[in-house]
């Protein structure tokens, strides 16, 4: 099987099965129209380097996704860039998918310039980012009781000054 990652600029097709995938997991509990997705996908799209929306294709079909946007959390808006909208589909979890995806978003955002990037997620998947190297800064935040992450450029991909 071949894993291919691009950009959803290379590959907007996609729009319509991200979209379908971040309204029914996420968008729609806040009582979003599917619409908003599409329309917030196509400013990403627009956008010429940030944010990026990266596609993961297994075998040429839709794999998973993620986003890297200026800000995911309104309670701490000092906080950005983050890693955002992971999605793996169910039948390619546990194949390294979501690893690769995240892996290479950061990796993409500290190229750009970026010193710290964050992202947060459910408590039972700590292992995970902890073992992808990931800093835990806060636990069990706010309502949703979510953890909250940070990862920190190597020195080497730092800009000067």
């Amino acid at each position: 099987m071949s894993l291919q990652i691009l950009n959803l600029r290379e590959a907007p097709q996609f729009i319509p099965d991200i979209a379908d995938r971040l309204w029914h997991a996420w968008w729609r509990h806040d009582g979003h129209p599917p619409s908003a997705v599409v329309d917030a996908l196509n400013e990403v799209v627009a956008a010429a380097d940030f944010p990026f929306t990266l596609v993961a294709l297994q075998d040429g079909a839709f794999a998973g996704t993620v986003t890297a946007i200026a800000s995911d959390l309104d309670e701490r808006p000092e906080l950005g860039p983050w890693i955002a909208a992971l999605w793996v589909e169910p039948a390619c979890r546990g194949t390294g998918i979501a690893r690769t995806l995240v892996e290479q978003a950061t990796a993409t955002m500290f190229a750009q310039g970026h010193r710290h990037v964050y992202l947060y997620a459910m408590p039972r998947l700590q292992p995970f980012y902890l073992g992808m190297g990931w800093n835990l800064r806060e636990e069990r935040f706010g309502k949703m009781g979510i953890d909250i992450y940070r990862r920190q450029a190597p020195h080497s991909a730092q800009p000067a000054g």
